[in-house]
């Protein structure tokens, strides 16, 4: 990794053990130590399991995208060691946004064509957040007049979160299917915005943007024509985040927080995804614990508990994979056109600082 990189992981790492320490300071050490004792193991290795199974069927999407063509990947490596390095980006970047890049990176390593590797990303990115979105829809219909009773500051989070996902799917459908209209509407809002920026910025914000507006309805082409691939993909994503979704649940075993319905604690994990969507900061730090810290109060009878179960939860879904993201950039991929091994450290780090110039 880049020393950047490096930077920006250690300070997520020190803001993360920060929260933990302020929610520390009314937990009893030695209650919390009991809990910690009397863990349920089965149910702590299952949550970790779970959580393993949401990267691979995430790796599968990979794989089911790419299938039948000609730069398709077979070695199980390079398929694998994609979501941990996006896992590994999103969690040190603003809004998750490093994770595309890194993840584009990662299929040009292993020998994939950059136009396919970029086509296969944008489908799998609509597709992970088309299903997002699907779910919290559901989760709204059953509980989100219960959580705005309730919990009525993290009703506005949440609507923030829905507002936002909104947004992007419709922009993309925009572009799939009115590409000419949307294309003239950003346009005529740069030339709004031209009036308050330089000429010069704003001709390279709209080359840029326009560029990518482009980019994206070609590659929405591929996707409409290859629409099994993406029932298979969209199958795949489901199971890959409803197993990112029981990680909450097997935690709450693992405490022997037994009385917990399964559907609720479902509906709540798809709350404090939404939740996290609206926070700049690295992997929605702070907001995801708050979100934990409110929802799942009711479920656990001592502060101690509660506390480490945030702590369980937020391990699995977060910091591992940034640790599992670490080896997979320090380990070598495999080239499969080439049939050679490159080194994985140096030339990603390289690329990866261009990508981001």
């Amino acid at each position: 990794m880049s020393r950047k990189n490096q930077l920006s992981a250690f300070i997520m790492l020190l803001i993360g053990l920060g929260i933990f320490a302020f929610e520390m300071r009314n937990t009893n050490l030695r209650s919390l130590w009991h809990q910690a004792l009397q863990m349920n193991l089965f149910w702590l290795v299952i949550a970790f399991g779970a959580m393993f199974l949401s990267y691979f069927f995430e790796a599968l999407v990979l794989k089911v995208l790419l299938k039948n063509r000609e730069d398709s990947l077979h070695n199980w490596w390079n398929i694998c060691r994609i979501p941990w390095i996006q896992a590994l980006f999103n969690a040190i970047t603003p809004f998750s946004s490093g994770g595309q890049p890194a993840q584009l990176i990662a299929l040009l390593q292993s020998g994939v064509e950059g136009g396919r590797a970029s086509s296969v990303l944008l489908m799998k990115f609509i597709i992970y957040q088309t299903i997002v979105l699907i779910n919290f829809i559901i989760a709204m219909v059953f509980k989100f007049q219960s959580i705005a009773q309730h919990y009525a500051a993290l009703s506005y989070l949440i609507a923030g979160g829905f507002i936002i996902h909104v947004f992007t799917i419709g922009l993309l459908l925009m572009i799939m299917f009115y590409y000419r209209f949307t294309r003239n509407l950003f346009i005529g809002i740069m030339k709004i915005v031209s009036w308050f920026i330089s000429p010069q910025k704003a001709q390279a914000w709209s080359q840029k943007v326009l560029s990518k507006i482009d980019t994206f309805y070609n590659e929405s082409l591929v996707l409409k024509k290859e629409w099994r691939k993406v029932l298979l993909a969209t199958l795949l994503t489901f199971i890959q985040l409803l197993f990112y979704y029981l990680v909450v649940y097997f935690t709450l075993l693992a405490l022997h927080v037994n009385h917990a319905k399964l559907i609720d604690i479902l509906i709540m994990q798809i709350m404090i995804v939404m939740i996290t969507s609206i926070f700049p900061i690295p992997g929605g730090t702070g907001g995801a614990e708050y979100s934990f810290k409110t929802l799942f109060a009711k479920f656990v009878s001592t502060p101690s508990q509660l506390f480490l179960g945030m702590f369980i939860w937020r391990f699995i879904t977060y910091y591992l994979g940034m640790f599992l993201g670490i080896i997979a950039v320090a380990f070598k991929p495999i080239n499969e056109r080439k049939n050679v091994q490159m080194r994985g450290g140096k030339i990603f780090n390289e690329e990866f600082k261009k990508s981001n110039n």
